[in-house]
């Protein structure tokens, strides 16, 4: 239980970094730290719905992961035996 526990710690970790910045990465909506990176460009890579929807889609997905990884560590925290 144990590893399960620390491999649920590390994924957490990894997630909530990644979904940090990609957090960052999307299209702001009127200035921003997504400025910062580009985000208040007009060109041709940055004006692509399909980058946005695929970053959109990743966000997700990556977000669901950090939500099981949250109830998880909750669930074995809970249930723990001493």
């Amino acid at each position: 239980m144990a590893i399960l526990e620390f491999v649920l710690q590390v994924v957490l970790g990894i997630t909530s970094v990644l979904l940090t910045l990609l957090i960052l990465l999307h299209k702001g909506r009127g200035g921003g730290l997504s400025d910062m990176f580009g985000g208040g460009m007009s060109s041709a890579v940055g004006s692509s719905g399909l980058a946005e929807r695929n970053l959109n889609r990743f966000t997700v997905v990556l977000a669901l992961a950090w939500f099981v990884a949250i109830v998880a560590l909750g669930l074995i925290t809970k249930f723990e035996v001493i």
